[in-house]
């Protein structure tokens, strides 16, 4: 593939058939005239379907690749000669990380690992003007600061302090960026996000697992007394977050990006609910007669919240979305996108419990 002219880029997105990378990529290629190259390994929750829009772009590539594989990862670098990679391929679900925390740790510490010594051995042989302008954004998550009180916000200085097996190897993961960049001077930046949720969304997680479970007429099962806070982040104005940081922000730095939308979970679940009955009644009943409540996650962390205003100081971003706004939005798309979901649905997820390991709780 020849080099975009006219400082044109060419960038990696890992992950990019997952939920926030298929977002990502969709807007790369929408809003922007870089090309984009996805790799993915295509695990449950990869779905090429996510990227059926851009699938006919010829500034779109996609391959299949584990992030793991050295050798393979290499070859495409050799390949397509990227100006950049952004790193979002992980596994993702607390969940599943208390059921089989052995893929997180070699997916999330030894991928990411790969990829920066791969991207390292190929940055060092750039010339000059082009190593200049490469990076490596390392996308993670407000998880690996553990739990908030009842005040207060988590800054890019707040210590690391993980709770899950998801978290802890994603902590780590951001270590290891931060040092490949202190140590051997790679340009990397990190972002950390608050809990995202919109269309496209693998039905593991409380949005979308809430949305589909209404629609079946299934029980909408909260963790323990639904309380907990999270901070929730419209995906489409996460991709554009990303794509700023991508371009804009300063090499060895570490961005937050929340919504500003703190909301407890069982407030979620109600107002997924009065949607529902708006725009879909059901035909007995209501839909909040559905909320069932569930033994609590073990070490289920309390509250969550962001405080971005770095990124809305030094790169000018802030979020489009309320959380009324965007959820309307995203159970408008799970109403409006039965085929797609469905697809999901017939595979090997069907909505059920995960992480009911016995654990210690905090």
């Amino acid at each position: 593939m020849e080099k975009n002219p006219n400082s044109l880029k060419t960038i990696f997105v890992t992950g990019g058939a997952g939920f926030i990378g298929s977002t990502l990529v969709r807007y790369l290629i929408d809003e922007t005239l870089h090309t984009v190259v996805t790799v993915d390994k295509l695990t449950y929750a990869g779905n090429l379907d996510s990227l059926a829009s851009v699938a006919g772009s010829d500034r779109h590539c996609f391959e299949k690749v584990d992030i793991c594989d050295a050798a393979g990862i290499a070859e495409l670098f050799t390949r397509y000669q990227p100006d950049g990679i952004i790193h979002l391929a992980a596994e993702s679900h607390v969940d599943r990380s208390i059921d089989g925390p052995a893929a997180f740790l070699n997916t999330n510490i030894i991928g990411t690992f790969t990829l920066l010594e791969v991207a390292r051995g190929y940055w060092a042989s750039l010339p000059s003007e082009r190593r200049a302008q490469f990076r490596f954004h390392h996308v993670s998550t407000d998880e690996v600061y553990g739990s908030l009180g009842s005040q207060g916000l988590f800054t890019e200085e707040s210590p690391y302090r993980p709770n899950s097996p998801y978290s802890a190897s994603k902590a780590a993961s951001d270590h290891l960026a931060r040092a490949w960049y202190h140590t051997y001077g790679l340009p990397v930046l990190v972002t950390n996000c608050s809990n995202n949720y919109g269309p496209f969304h693998f039905p593991e997680k409380l949005i979308p697992l809430m949305i589909l479970n209404a629609l079946e007429a299934k029980p909408l099962p909260v963790y323990g007394d639904g309380l907990q806070v999270r901070d929730w982040l419209y995906v489409d104005d996460h991709a554009r977050a990303i794509a700023l940081v991508f371009e804009t922000g300063s090499v060895g730095e570490v961005y937050n990006i929340g919504g500003g939308s703190e909301c407890r979970n069982i407030d979620i679940v109600r107002m997924i609910c009065d949607l529902l009955e708006e725009l879909r009644p059901r035909p007995q009943g209501r839909y909040d007669d559905l909320i069932t409540y569930v033994t609590d996650r073990p070490g289920h962390d309390r509250r969550y919240a962001i405080d971005a205003s770095k990124l809305g100081n030094e790169l000018g971003w802030a979020p489009k979305e309320s959380l009324e706004t965007g959820l309307r939005k995203t159970v408008q798309w799970y109403l409006d996108n039965e085929g797609w979901w469905s697809r999901v649905r017939d595979g090997s997820y069907k909505g059920e419990r995960l992480g009911l390991h016995v654990g210690t709780s905090e």
